[in-house]
């Protein structure tokens, strides 16, 4: 439903010139006694334009009435401004004259334009809303309001008048007039069965498989998984599941989370018909246009399993045999954990075979493809826009299979599931009911098919809304593949540059292939990059575009290839004829490298050793060292250094670094330090000598004195 708040249109500019005008005018009357009044409106701030009313219509169940009955229009107004929204009166007219196709009726809903006049259904007063608040008026429609119309799609329309916003004072009242528009669909007892498709998927936030926190979360009460579900439960919706899920589900083994398990429990006993989508909602149209032979699948799941989180088994291996006659002893029973393989990881249970649900860019060529790809009786999902606009579900291309999906009917009834507001999607849903009902009339009598676009962010009130709107129940999809088709011809353009993206990333995928040798278990790299470029190729956005997914991932592609490395260096100085020169390695992936860092010099002066081999462990850089000898006693040489993987493989191309050779300072030093040790010894020995000569002196002075003392005075006797 629409809305036209017309407080910024034309009559709302009308309404402020008039203000305005009304304020000069005073003031040029009054004078100067006018001007506080003048000041004290320059100080009301003007309304908010952001700030509006909306204004919402609906007629019917979810916009559809049988013909010749009584009903009633569900106005709501939504006050989305700052003050209350005083009582008003809304009027709600239909346009007699039919608007005949899909483009009408966008154009409607779009433009608000539509041939004829309208007349009016009825009127009632609306409450007061507060701010930030909305109420509901109903409108009743008698039986001789609609008794004249015929089976058709009719446009609807609502218009608020009398309700305004602000204070009593003329200066701050703003009017909220505003319309919504939507419109009525006029159809006996429907008698085609309408069946709607609903993808399933969920892409986790690494881009590989979803962990056990983002499972308990998406599976949780409130969670987006569980919603998928809600929405579902009880109606003839057919599930187009990613088989990525239960994958992820099954790999935790004991460690999945209990929410996440009853969630898989759940969607194995829904009675919903159900097909696998590829892995990851991978897209079959963009491989079969890159000329690949069969569609691309997971390398492996088994680095995703933890043996510690599966039961063990006891198996008793095979005997040898001894090659006599004498029987080989028999072994011993061992327990090993039961891990599952890839395809019970990817099971679906009870899912229809033989099912492609590409984007809708595909041509002939693409569904030969298809066929190559699952064999006979493969059949694939399209929209009407790429066969002509036929509506019938069931069709044949050729010698191709097809089920067609109303594209209009699709896009509207997408919205709807996307609309979190609940007055919102009336207008979505009477607009998937007017496309239907004109994919109806196209295709009298024939099944319909409606597929919703992928989107992870359903509510489930408003999916339940959105499918329980058109599907019938004991819709059978089985039944309408065997129904009779319908023959058109498939004419829709390819993406732009779909077919080259994929060779890049397959091409991408093969450097990562070599550069992978590195590692203990190369597919703990190359089976994450398999399913990411699988997510890549998605149908699904994910809130980017095709070309933008592959500019990403190329780019972590680039960063994959330079995690390992040697970083750059300053000059090293070499202060000796030989010594170890520490050379940095870099390794930024989560799992141990083996690599083999080779070093030749530029000049024949220095001499080092080739090549070592050395492991760096996840998530660290380490100082590898390089014995080197000089054979000069000073210059600058430059040491070239490179990675390589144990088996060859070139991991970081030729480094340079500069080895400043200082090798006669050696000699120097040495002579220094002998020079300061003969210095130092020469300084001992001086000391001793003074000191010694210096204690004979003292000594000889005391004996001096001591004989002198002990001789008898010259004069003196007794």
């Amino acid at each position: 439903m629409s809305v036209t708040p017309l407080e910024t249109g034309f009559r709302a500019r009308l309404h402020r010139l008039a203000r305005t005008t009304g304020i000069l005018a005073i003031a040029l009357t009054l004078g100067a006694s006018a001007v506080p009044s003048a000041a004290t409106a320059a100080e009301t701030p003007p309304p908010d334009d952001a700030s509006t009313v909306e204004l919402h219509v609906s007629a019917g169940l979810h916009g559809t009435v049988a013909p010749g009955s009584s009903t009633s229009t569900l106005v709501t107004v939504r006050n989305e401004t700052g003050s209350e929204l005083s009582a008003g009166r809304v009027h709600v007219e239909i346009n007699p004259t039919p608007l005949v196709d899909a483009d009408a009726v966008d154009a409607w809903l779009d433009d608000e334009t539509a041939p004829g006049s309208f007349t009016e259904l009825g009127s009632e007063s609306t409450d007061p809303v507060e701010a930030d608040g909305s109420a509901t008026t109903s409108v009743d429609v008698p039986s001789t309001a609609l008794g004249d119309l015929g089976p058709g799609v009719y446009a609807l329309r609502a218009e608020l008048t009398g309700a305004t916003t602000g204070g009593p004072s003329a200066d701050d009242e703003v009017d909220r007039d505003a319309t919504a528009t939507s419109v009525v669909v006029v159809r006996p007892t429907r008698t085609e069965p309408v069946g709607v498709l609903v993808p399933i998927t969920a892409t986790p936030a690494d881009g590989v498989l979803l962990t056990a926190d983002e499972l308990a979360a998406l599976t949780g009460a409130e969670g987006a998984l569980t919603a998928q579900l809600d929405g579902v439960a009880g109606t003839t919706a057919v599930l187009a599941v990613d088989p990525s899920i239960p994958a992820a589900i099954r790999a935790l083994g004991t460690a999945a989370p209990e929410q996440a398990t009853a969630w898989l429990t759940r969607l194995d006993a829904l009675p919903n018909a159900r097909f696998a989508l590829q892995f990851g909602d991978a897209d079959a149209a963009v491989q079969a246009q890159a000329g690949l032979t069969g569609l691309l699948q997971p390398l492996t799941l088994a680095p995703y399993l933890t043996a510690t989180n599966f039961p063990l088994v006891r198996v008793t291996p095979e005997p040898t045999d001894a090659g006599d006659e004498t029987p080989a002893p028999t072994p011993a029973p061992t327990e090993v954990p039961a891990l599952p393989d890839d395809d019970e990881l990817t099971a679906l249970d009870g899912a229809l075979p033989g099912l492609l649900w590409p984007r809708g860019e595909i041509g002939p060529d693409d569904l030969a493809a298809f066929e190559t790809y699952l064999g006979d009786g493969t059949t694939t999902v399209v929209p009407s826009s790429s066969v002509g606009g036929q509506s019938s579900a069931h069709a044949v291309a050729g010698d191709h299979d097809l089920l067609v999906t109303d594209a209009s009917t699709s896009a509207a009834l997408s919205d709807a599931a996307a609309e979190t507001d609940s007055a919102a999607r009336e207008r979505l849903l009477a607009a998937a009911a007017a496309h239907l009902f004109l994919a109806g009339s196209r295709a009298p009598g024939a099944p319909l098919l409606v597929g919703l676009d992928r989107d992870e962010t359903r509510s489930s009130a408003a999916l339940r809304d959105a499918v329980s709107a058109v599907d019938s129940p004991g819709f059978d999809l089985s039944l309408v593949r065997d129904a009779a088709p319908a023959p058109v011809a498939v004419s829709s353009e390819p993406l732009p540059t779909g077919a080259l993206d994929v060779a890049n990333l397959l091409a991408d995928e093969q450097t990562l292939v070599a550069f992978s040798s590195i590692l203990t278990d190369p597919q703990v790299l190359l089976a994450s990059e398999r399913i990411r470029i699988l997510r890549t190729i998605a149908v699904g956005s994910s809130g980017q575009t095709f070309a933008e997914r592959v500019v990403a991932h190329r780019a972590l592609t680039a960063a994959t290839l330079a995690s390992v490395s040697i970083p750059p260096s300053s000059t090293i100085q070499l202060l000796t004829a030989n010594a170890d020169l520490p050379i940095r390695v870099r390794n930024d992936l989560p799992w141990p490298v083996t690599v083999r860092l080779t070093a030749s010099p530029s000049d024949p002066r220095l001499e080092v050793k080739p090549m070592i081999e050395t492991v760096v462990q996840p998530y660290s850089t380490i100082r590898v060292k390089v014995p080197v000898s000089a054979r000069v006693g000073s210059g600058e040489v430059d040491l070239r250094l490179s990675l390589y993987s144990p088996s060859g493989v070139v991991i970081q191309s030729e480094q340079t670094v500069r080895v400043a050779v200082r090798a006669e300072w050696e000699g120097i030093g040495l002579g220094i330090f002998g020079g300061l040790i003969v210095l130092l010894i020469g300084l001992g020995v001086v000391r001793t000598v003074r000191r010694k000569r210096l204690e004979a002196a003292v000594a000889g002075a005391a004996d001096a004195a001591a004989l002198e003392a002990a001789e008898p005075k010259d004069g003196r006797g007794e």
